[in-house]
């Protein structure tokens, strides 16, 4: 006995033309995805400590911080060009620091900041520091995009062997677009680029993906199940057969992740915003860029059997 869901987005047969926009939607997403590549470069990604190096401190001030005065104090202790920020409530104060050449370097650091910030403000409490140095920051560095690059191997290969090829190349096409376009989300937003948000752009192929395959698998039941339909209906209809259920995984996740973005502080809210945005991105390229993509390439291929006619039977001569 089957029960039907109280609430659908969405009707069952809904019956949508997204093939009519395919051209809208891969133009739309080259020119985002150029963009992102142009602010990858200028003005850059905003790089944590773990791949630009240095030394960060969060302190507590007795009262409201005090950044000029904090500033001027740590100046006349020797610090060159300290970069601070607000970090939480008004009371919280974020310092950052060039890496040091040594590690006893580091510690001498330190302890000035310590100093001064007891100078500048009597009761005031270092609360964390962390420090990584120049080489481990690059190694890190490097070592995130490696992997990134073999997560998108190994997608291409399942993917591969599960479909043809003409699905992995859309696929992985699909998530090297929207890969683009959350660097390019971090460049412009100035989201602190950190181990944290290679988890996140992780976490985003992987639920890109996981859509996608749905998609997929439903064009590949219905090539089979409608021997003679056009590619181009096929596909419109397999992604209305899965809308309803690619619009409810997306928004409970969306919902889920959302308290974290608006109530998560400095530790969760930018991994969670990454995520907001790889959800709209991945849930809409699945339709207009991963599908329209397959479409091109796969519309003599896929169909090759339904453009030849039957071959005709000889009918034999009665005795």
């Amino acid at each position: 006995m089957f029960f039907r869901p109280l609430f659908r987005i969405l009707p069952d047969d809904t019956h949508f033309a997204f093939m009519k926009a395919r051209y809208f939607g891969l133009l739309t997403s080259a020119i985002l995805s150029t963009l992102s590549v142009i602010l990858f470069f200028h003005p850059g990604l905003n790089l944590g400590i773990d791949f630009s190096g240095g030394i960060v401190m969060e302190a507590r001030t007795p009262g409201p911080a005090d950044n000029a005065k904090l500033r001027t104090t740590l100046a006349a202790q020797g610090i060159r060009e300290p970069r601070l920020q607000r970090f939480g409530d008004a009371s919280q104060v974020l310092i950052r620091l060039e890496a040091q050449p040594t590690e006893a370097a580091t510690q001498q650091m330190v302890t000035k900041v310590r100093t001064a910030l007891e100078q500048a403000q009597a009761g005031t409490k270092v609360l964390r520091t962390d420090a990584v140095g120049a080489s481990v920051s690059s190694e890190l560095f490097h070592r995130g995009l490696f992997a990134l690059g073999i997560s998108l191997l190994m997608i291409l290969v399942y993917i591969w062997f599960r479909f043809e090829w003409e699905f992995a190349v859309g696929a992985v096409v699909t998530l090297l677009l929207d890969t683009t376009k959350a660097i390019g989300f971090l460049a412009l937003t100035r989201i602190e680029f950190d181990l944290v948000m290679v988890g996140a752009i992780l976490t985003i192929i992987g639920y890109s993906t996981n859509d996608k395959v749905v998609v997929y698998d439903r064009v590949r039941e219905n090539l089979r199940k409608y021997k003679s339909m056009p590619l181009r209906e096929l596909i419109d209809l397999s992604i209305n057969e899965t809308l309803n259920r690619t619009l409810g995984t997306s928004m409970t996740v969306f919902l889920a992740a959302l308290p974290l973005a608006l109530f998560g502080g400095a530790t969760l809210s930018g991994f969670a915003w990454v995520m907001l945005f790889g959800i709209v991105v991945g849930t809409s390229s699945s339709s207009f860029i991963a599908a329209p993509i397959l479409l091109l390439l796969g519309e003599h291929r896929l169909r090759r059997d339904a453009t030849v006619p039957p071959a005709k039977t000889p009918v034999k001569a009665a005795p």
